[in-house]
């Protein structure tokens, strides 16, 4: 398992993205870096499903991240500004934070394999790391576009683990449903966040 190259390839990938997630200020790299964490994601969950299985969650991904783009690229500059209220808020206490989640990712990933064989140690990896990402970006931020890609990557950390140990097909298609559900629900937060509750002549 340890020379398993494409799946740490995949685990490599995963811990890029998140890591661009949590620390970049570009809502394009953001979402780039999604679209890369669902292929990582994907190539993962194949190793205990079948392939037709492990591209719904991809697709379902992928149209979230399609979903999320588009609602952002429409807003104006106004609304385009940064949410981010949090401190600290430099990159530095972000790398920090990312540092903390792989050595509690990398501590407990043999443990969890000693107590559930055949998970393997790829899946097990990538999928706290996915968990403890996002859960360290909801810790930092209020940004609804943030904290909705947070929620994603917690999901797809989530699917990896959940997927080695069931192979139900209702529940990857109501995984996938929820993937698109929060892309959907995020989408309209970000819009209706933009929208100014009192118009400017309705204020006298």
């Amino acid at each position: 398992m340890l020379l398993d190259i494409p799946s740490w390839t995949a685990v490599l990938l995963t811990l890029t993205t998140s890591t661009t997630i949590l620390i970049s200020r570009d809502w394009r790299a953001l979402l780039g870096a999604l679209a890369l964490q669902y292929l990582a994601a994907f190539w993962l969950v194949t190793r205990h499903l079948p392939l037709a299985m492990g591209s719904v969650k991809l697709i379902a991904g992928w149209m979230s991240v399609a979903v999320l783009g588009m609602t952002r690229i429409n807003l104006t500059p106004v609304e385009d500004r940064d949410q981010d209220r949090f401190y600290p808020r430099g990159s530095a206490f972000r790398l920090l934070l990312m540092g903390i989640v792989i050595l509690v990712s990398a501590g407990s990933a043999p443990r969890i394999e000693a107590a559930i064989p055949g998970m393997g140690l790829p899946v097990i990896a990538a999928g706290l790391l996915l968990v403890g990402a996002g859960l360290a970006q909801l810790g930092v931020t209020n940004d609804l576009l943030r904290v909705t890609l947070a929620l994603l990557s917690i999901l797809a950390g989530f699917e990896i683990l959940y997927a080695a140990v069931e192979s139900a097909i209702l529940v990857t298609g109501l995984l996938a449903a929820v993937n698109l559900g929060l892309g959907v629900v995020g989408s309209y937060l970000m819009t209706a966040g933009s929208v100014p509750l009192i118009a400017p002549e309705d204020e006298e």
